[in-house]
């Protein structure tokens, strides 16, 4: 049980040390600097998706032989409708754009800056919580490594994110424990999710395929509909690529080395 609540917390603890650069940096972070993070930050999530998602929700479903595919693509879709849904129902600002999508809120720019951030962060939570759970349960396609790279992954791509919180915030005039607060809790909806999928899984572990493919599902969607817009926007958005790159290049990494 320790090993779960420390793979839930890893990302939070990501969210959290990237939010508190607010009190070291004395400026916004650049606009070439935002896309490098933001496309680090996609390359993880699409490393993340493929290799503790989709790989191992195909594998637990062999014994359908030739419809091995079928749980991961109903729960793919599923994900990608769920965030869709979320998407037109959570007001919610993103950085790279001054109109606020979802229903009309009276909610001041602040407060939808952090909800888009926190809209993200619900399948990232759910990711590394279906993978716990598969480790508690036994299942042969998930280890501990593996599960401890997903998290770490996570962790490694909520630096920045919290990072990127926190600074505009600051640079709009919020005082920095302000900043730095909102910073955090954008991604304490994390284990929050986490923990109540790793409660689902255990109830109903015949549907641990669904549930990987289903955050892989979510994860895609945010990548797709924010980040990689984000990181090719404007000039130079060789930049972001190339961070694309790193990022999906230490993710695949990491869930070799340690898977």
């Amino acid at each position: 049980m320790k090993t779960v609540v420390l793979g839930l917390l890893i990302p939070f603890i990501g969210t959290a040390a990237g939010a508190a650069c607010v009190f070291f940096l004395r400026k916004d972070l650049k606009l070439s600097v935002q896309r490098a993070l933001t496309g680090f930050a996609a390359g993880v999530m699409v490393a993340a998706f493929i290799w503790s998602l989709i790989v191992p929700a195909i594998e637990q479903s062999e014994k359908l032989d030739k419809l091995a595919f079928l749980p991961a693509f109903i729960g793919f879709w599923c994900g990608i409708l769920f965030l869709l849904l979320l998407d037109h129902i959570i007001p919610h600002l993103h950085r790279s754009i001054d109109q606020a999508e979802g229903p009309k809120s009276r909610l001041n720019r602040t407060a939808m800056m952090v909800l888009a951030v926190t809209l993200h962060n619900i399948p990232e939570g759910m990711a590394v919580g279906v993978v716990y759970a598969g480790l508690v349960s036994g299942s042969s396609n998930i280890t501990a490594g593996g599960a401890l790279a997903l998290a770490l992954g996570i962790a490694i791509q909520n630096f920045p994110e919290g990072a990127i919180i926190s600074m505009p915030l600051y640079a709009e005039g919020k005082s920095k424990p302000k900043s730095f607060l909102l910073g955090v809790l954008s991604g304490a909806v994390e284990p929050v999710f986490g923990a109540l999928t790793v409660l689902i899984a255990g109830l109903v572990l015949p549907a641990m395929p669904y549930l990987l493919s289903f955050a892989a599902g979510a994860m895609l969607y945010v990548v797709v509909e924010e980040l990689i817009p984000e990181m090719s926007a404007g000039e130079h958005s060789n930049i972001g690529v190339i961070a694309f790159a790193l990022g999906f290049s230490v993710m695949m990494a990491l869930d070799v080395a340690l898977g």
